[in-house]
């Protein structure tokens, strides 16, 4: 549910926007106008989902609040001996239950929040990109604690960029990008990365989805790590990172 807004915000955008050329240092102006109406498109989706939620958080917060007093009345009851302990407990556990949806709703909202954060950024991002020249990224195998890491560093990377990797996938498998993580998570808190520009994806390197998928960010200038193991302390099991390398939170 966290990331929910965040998955489904990405989505729209795909939809309406077209495919980049990574071989260009120009941007045409036809691809600027779209880009700036599939921004429009998702701020505006997120807005919208942000307000739902927002009034389903009120409606169900009101819910709780009823459910409390009722359960304190219940509990009196049952002191006196008048309701059974099942009838009590049943009270208590809906009521938990309500709490836990509150929770639910609450951390869309949040996400709906990081959502419009991440969009401004990559919007800034892009912005800074747009008349690089491309640097193709050259494909190294490192070996770190044991386990073998492909890296590529070089190149351009922005969120902005991970509608134009979703497109290519997406026609290339049938399927949407399997993406795990976009931006910082609490995993990656817990091991101290600073992951907030970058993207993971559930594929191992050495699948066809995989192989395919390195091929296409290489060809496209855009930099990856691609783990084919866990490895304690940096990766969680096998992986394809899309952005620069991560650094340690300060």
């Amino acid at each position: 549910m966290k990331r929910s807004l965040f998955i489904a915000g990405l989505v729209v955008l795909l939809c309406v926007a077209p495919a980049i050329n990574a071989q260009t240092t120009k941007v045409p102006a036809s691809t600027t106008t779209s880009a700036t109406t599939a921004t429009a498109e998702l701020v505006k989706s997120t807005e919208t989902a942000k307000s739902a939620a927002q009034d389903l958080l009120k409606l169900q917060e009101e819910g709780v609040m009823k459910q409390t007093g009722a359960l304190e009345q219940l509990r009196q009851l049952f002191n006196e001996g008048l309701i059974a302990k099942v009838e009590l407990d049943k009270a208590e556990q809906d009521l938990a239950a309500a709490k836990t949806k509150i929770e639910q709703t609450q951390n869309e909202i949040a996400s709906a929040n990081q959502l419009a954060v991440e969009i401004k950024k990559a919007q800034e991002l892009a912005s800074m990109v747009k008349a690089r020249p491309l640097v193709k990224p050259v494909l190294k195998s490192i070996n770190m604690t044991g386990a073998t890491v492909m890296r590529s560093e070089s190149g351009h990377w922005s969120l902005a960029t991970l509608p134009q990797v979703q497109q290519f996938f997406s026609q290339s498998f049938g399927h949407l990008l399997p993406i795990s993580t976009i931006g910082q998570s609490a995993t990656h808190n817990r091991l101290g990365w600073d992951h907030r520009n970058s993207v993971d994806i559930g594929v191992h390197p050495d699948s066809a989805e995989g192989r395919a998928l390195m091929s296409y960010l290489q060809t496209s200038g855009i930099p990856f790590l691609a783990f084919r193991a866990a490895i304690p302390g940096v990766a969680t099991g096998p992986h394809i990172h899309i952005g620069f390398p991560s650094h340690r939170l300060g």
